[in-house]
């Protein structure tokens, strides 16, 4: 049976302006600790990526940080991560947190979660991972992406037979729970394309 061991966090290297990022930050992290998952992340200590790892670690979970060398002031690098992991770039950075993790989870950031994000989306798209992806939609911050998304399907871009697929959670809760029953169902589809479409 396919577990989830490790999950990939995507969120932003800054807190944000709403006080309710910061906290779904630390419950996701609590969360991943009491399920024995690990935290696959980018390394640093600086706002919501700080918060998830920093949680994590308190509540006696394991934590990998990837990190490229030019970024490591600039995003204060968690020195207490079990494991910390110095690349020469931001490709390299994205490879290893993808190989290391069985599942993603993409909480409020800027461009660069963003970035990470929408990549995933696309290497599912294109049948290339069954990894389940799943959007933390917190406070309604990523509404104004699935509204894009809507869009592009509406206008011929986004075609059935390369549907995007993705999970949608507005509760932290919620997240593993939904991404476990996300990559049991894909193992015994057997179908390299299939992830449950979750989308609220």
């Amino acid at each position: 049976m396919t577990q989830i061991r490790n999950i990939c966090v995507y969120c932003g290297s800054a807190p944000g302006a709403d006080p309710l990022f910061l906290e779904a930050a630390s419950a996701l992290g609590r969360s991943l600790a009491a399920n024995g998952i690990g935290l696959v992340y980018g390394g640093g200590d600086n706002g919501l990526m700080g918060a998830v790892a920093r949680a994590v670690l308190e509540h006696g979970g394991r934590v990998t940080g990837i990190i490229p060398g030019f970024l490591r002031k600039r995003e204060n690098m968690l020195e207490a991560a079990q494991e910390l992991i110095i690349v020469d770039d931001m490709h390299t950075r994205k490879r290893i947190m993808f190989e290391r993790a069985d599942a993603f989870v993409a909480l409020p950031g800027g461009i660069g979660t963003l970035e990470e994000l929408v990549e995933q989306l696309t290497w599912v798209q294109l049948a290339q991972h069954t990894k389940p992806v799943l959007i933390a939609d917190i406070g309604g911050f990523w509404k104004p992406l699935l509204s894009l998304v809507a869009h592009m399907r509406e206008h011929g871009f986004i075609r059935e037979q390369f549907e995007l697929h993705y999970l949608v959670s507005e509760k932290i809760g919620d997240i593993v729970p939904m991404l476990r029953k996300a990559a049991e169902m894909a193992e015994r589809s057997g179908h390299e394309s299939t992830i449950i479409d979750a989308r609220l």
